[in-house]
C-alpha cells in the first residue's frame, strides 16, 4: 500500500513517502542523484595599492567545520594588467565561469533512474568490477612496463596485445590470484579491454620468456630513476616452489623442499634493495642446494647491472667458503648469519663465554671480535684448498629469540616422543624435524621406512636436547665489514626479513604455488609475472612507508569495487583508511559512493598518463 522515492545525495540519503494503491503501481523505485556546487568570479582590491585582481573561486559547504567555505579554481591576475589584453576583462572572465558553472550543472544535474523491484538476472550474471586496481595501474604506467612490451612487440608477427595480456595477469595476480584459465574467465572484472583468447595467453608466456632479462633490467633502470635506488646493500635469499605433478625434467626436480613436499621443485634466487624492492631474479633446478646458486647469480646481476662494490647480505645457507672467497674476490663485502649449532668447539665457547657481553636492557645483549677464521675453497681442479678471511664476528642474545626457539621445538619434541611409541606411522619424509631427537633410528635406504628391528631400540637423546637447549637465543653473524659497529651490523642483517617476506607474499597473497603449466618458457613467464606483482607491491608499500601490510593493501583494492545500477551508473560499498592513504599517494579518489562510467574510465586514464 506503500512506494516511495529515494533521493541520494552523495552526502546523504532521505526517503519521502506517499500514498498510492500499490496494485495500481509498478514495483519500482526512482533513484535521484544531486549536487551542490558554485563557481563565481572574485575581485579583490589592495587597499594599500588600490590595485584589484581577478580569480576564479568555488564556494563548497566544509562538513568539518559546518560552513560555508570557497577555494581558488584559478587565478587570473591584475585587472590593470588584463586590460592590455582584453577590451573587457570583467565580461570575459564573467561569461568564462558562467560556462563553468554550466558544464558542471550539465555534468552533475539530478539523474532519475527507474529502478524495477521485478528485475532479474541472467544466468551466471556478474555485475562487480573493481575499480582498486587503478592503484597498481598507475605504478605499472610510472615503470613504463607498457612501452617496454609495446616496443618489443613491434618485431612480433603476434597479433595479440601483450600489453594488455601483462596487466591482466599481474592485476589478478595481485588481486584474485588463480589459474591462468581462471584469470581468463575473470577478465570482465576490469573495466580494462582485454580483447584476447586463451590460447593467446599461453602463447604470449613464451614472448615475455624472451624478453625476461631485459624486463627486469627495464624495471631496475626505472626505479633508479624514480626512487634513486641505492644498491650499496643487497639482499638475498632462495626458496623453492613446487609443482602437483610426478615429472622432472631440466627445471623441475625433486630435492630439499622447505614444505617437506615430495613433489618436484624449482628453486628462486632472489636480490633485492634496501627500500624491499625486487631488484631480479634467477631461477635454479629444484635439487640444486641453496649454497650453489649465490655464484651464478651474483655473477649476474654484478654484470649486467653494472653495480660497484656491494655488500651480500643473507642467511646461513649462503654461507660457506666457495661463497666468501667469490664475493671477496670480486671486490664485495658480505654480511652472513653464521650457525653457532654446527661451528666447531672454539667458537661455541665463545658465544656461551659471558666475558665480553655489553647488555642492552630487557636481557639483550650482544659482543664482537675480530677473528681469522679458516674457511675451505673449492680449487678450479676440485680440490679443497684452506683458507684465511678476516672477518668480524657479532654474537648477541635475545631473551625473545630464545622463548620463539622452545616454543618451535616443542611441536617437534612432541612428535618425537609418538615417534618412538608408534614407529610405524613414521618415516623419513614425515619424521622430519623430530627424527634427531631419537636416539638408534635407522630407515629404509629404498623406502624410507624405519626398519623393524630398531623398534625396541627407539629412544630419546636427552643429551641432544640438552646441547641444543645451550644456545637458544644465541645469534651470529659473520661479516668482512670489520669497520662497522655491531649495532650497525645487525641493523643491516636485519632487513633480509623484507625478502623473506616478500617469498611469504608471493606463496600466500599471490597464490604462485602451486604451478601448473608444464612447458619451461611458460613456467619462467609465470615466475616473471610474479616478479613484477611483487615488485609493483613493493613500491605501493614503500610509498605508503610500510604503514601497511601488503595483505592489507591487495585486501582493500580487492574491495574497491563497484556495481552497475542503472545505464552507466556505479554504486560503490567499501571505503577505508588504507584506500584513503592509496589514494592521498597516487592522487586517485576511492571516497566516491557513485560514479559514471565515463568519469571512472576519465580517472583508469589519467592514471595511465606519465
Amino acid at each position: 500500500m506503500i512506494s516511495g522515492i529515494f533521493i541520494l545525495n552523495f552526502s546523504q540519503i532521505m526517503l519521502v513517502f506517499y500514498g498510492v494503491t500499490w496494485y495500481n503501481c509498478k514495483r519500482c523505485l526512482i533513484v535521484k542523484t544531486v549536487g551542490v556546487f558554485k563557481i563565481y568570479l572574485k575581485k579583490s582590491t589592495n587597499k594599500k595599492t588600490g590595485r584589484t585582481y581577478l580569480s576564479i573561486v568555488s564556494s563548497y559547504y566544509d562538513k568539518k567545520t559546518k560552513q560555508s567555505r570557497t577555494a581558488t579554481v584559478r587565478s587570473i591576475g591584475y585587472l590593470d594588467e588584463l586590460e592590455k589584453k582584453y577590451d573587457d576583462p570583467i565580461a570575459f572572465f564573467t561569461e568564462e565561469v558562467r560556462k563553468m558553472n554550466e558544464k558542471h550543472y550539465e555534468e552533475r544535474l539530478p539523474v532519475n533512474l527507474k529502478i524495477s523491484l521485478d528485475e532479474s538476472m541472467e544466468s551466471n550474471y556478474d555485475g562487480l568490477k573493481n575499480f582498486g586496481y587503478a592503484a597498481l595501474s598507475k605504478i605499472y604506467h610510472e615503470l613504463k612496463i607498457d612501452t617496454f612490451l609495446k616496443n618489443r612487440q613491434r618485431h612480433s608477427k603476434e597479433k595479440y596485445d601483450a600489453n594488455a595480456i601483462m596487466k591482466l595477469l599481474v592485476f589478478s595476480r595481485l588481486l584474485y590470484p588463480c589459474s591462468k584459465k581462471k584469470t581468463f574467465e575473470n577478465r570482465d572484472m576490469f573495466f580494462e579491454k582485454f580483447d584476447f583468447s586463451l590460447d593467446d595467453i599461453y602463447r604470449c608466456l613464451s614472448f615475455f620468456n624472451k624478453y625476461s632479462d631485459d624486463l627486469q633490467f627495464w624495471l631496475h633502470e626505472r626505479i633508479k630513476e624514480q626512487y634513486g635506488r641505492n644498491t650499496d646493500l643487497v639482499y638475498y635469499d632462495v626458496t623453492n616452489y613446487y609443482f602437483e605433478i610426478d615429472k622432472q625434467d631440466e627445471l623441475r626436480k625433486k630435492g630439499v623442499s622447505k614444505e617437506h613436499r615430495p613433489d618436484p621443485i624449482v628453486q628462486m634466487g632472489l636480490f633485492m634493495d634496501t627500500n624491499g624492492i625486487p631488484i631480479t631474479y634467477k631461477l635454479f633446478p629444484g635439487n640444486a642446494p641453496d649454497k650453489t646458486t649465490l655464484i651464478p647469480a651474483l655473477g649476474k646481476i654484478q654484470r649486467e647491472y653494472s653495480l660497484g662494490r656491494i655488500i651480500i647480505v643473507a642467511d646461513r645457507g649462503i654461507t660457506t667458503g666457495d661463497n666468501i672467497w667469490y664475493i671477496l674476490s670480486a671486490k664485495n663485502g658480505y654480511i652472513l648469519s653464521y650457525s653457532v649449532r654446527s661451528a666447531d668447539r672454539e667458537f661455541k665457547d665463545y658465544v656461551l663465554d659471558e666475558d665480553g657481553y655489553i647488555h642492552k636492557g630487557d636481557g639483550f645483549k650482544i659482543k664482537s671480535r675480530l677473528y681469522p677464521r679458516e674457511i675451505k675453497v673449492t680449487s678450479v681442479r676440485g680440490k679443497k684448498l684452506k683458507k684465511t678471511v678476516d672477518e668480524k664476528q657479532v654474537i648477541f642474545y635475545s631473551p625473545k629469540y630464545a622463548a620463539k626457539a622452545k616454543q618451535e621445538r616443542a611441536q617437534a619434541l612432541i612428535k618425537a616422543m609418538d615417534l618412538i611409541k608408534n614407529p610405524a606411522k613414521y618415516n623419513k619424509s614425515t619424521s622430519f624435524g623430530a627424527a634427531k631427537y631419537v636416539k638408534n633410528l635407522t630407515f629404509d635406504a629404498k623406502t624410507g621406512e624405519i626398519l623393524e628391528s630398531v623398534y625396541q631400540h627407539l629412544a630419546f637423546d636427552e643429551e641432544k636436547l640438552r646441547e641444543e637447549e645451550k644456545f637458544d637465543g644465541y645469534y651470529a653473524i659473520v661479516t668482512s665489514e670489520y669497520k662497522e659497529s655491531p649495532e650497525k651490523i645487525i641493523e643491516m642483517y636485519r632487513g633480509l626479513w623484507k625478502i623473506e617476506e616478500s617469498f611469504k607474499v608471493t606463496k600466500s597473497d599471490f597464490e604462485s604455488r602451486p604451478v601448473y603449466l608444464s612447458l619451461q618458457e611458460h613456467i619462467d613467464a609465470h615466475f616473471l609475472t610474479c616478479f613484477i606483482s611483487l615488485v609493483i607491491i613493493r613500491i605501493l608499500e614503500y610509498r605508503l612507508k610500510w604503514k601497511y601490510s601488503v595483505t592489507e593493501i591487495l585486501e582493500s583494492l580487492s574491495r574497491a569495487s563497484c556495481c552497475n545500477i542503472k545505464e552507466n551508473y556505479y554504486l560503490f560499498g567499501f571505503y577505508n583508511d588504507v584506500l584513503k592513504d592509496i589514494g592521498n599517494e597516487l592522487d586517485i579518489d576511492f571516497s566516491k559512493k557513485y560514479m559514471k562510467l565515463g568519469d571512472i574510465k576519465k580517472i583508469l586514464g589519467e592514471v595511465k598518463k606519465r
